[in-house]
């Protein structure tokens, strides 16, 4: 297995964290400052690593 698309498999499970962490933050916020900060950061986040594990796992040609 070609190491780039293992690595563009550990960004995209690391974007689905981000992502899942930003719903349950965003489920138990109370409307702070600080819970709308955090829920930014981590969706942001969360969004470029799963895009960016996406499109590495596309873009990489399989070679056997």
């Amino acid at each position: 297995m070609n190491l780039k698309r293992i690595f563009g498999a550990l960004l995209t499970l690391l974007g689905i964290g981000g992502l899942i962490f930003t719903a349950i933050v965003s489920v138990n916020t109370s409307g702070g400052a600080n819970n709308i900060k955090a829920l930014v950061i981590y969706g942001i986040l969360g969004l470029i690593f799963f895009v960016a594990g996406i499109s590495l796992i596309r873009t990489t040609k399989d070679e056997s």
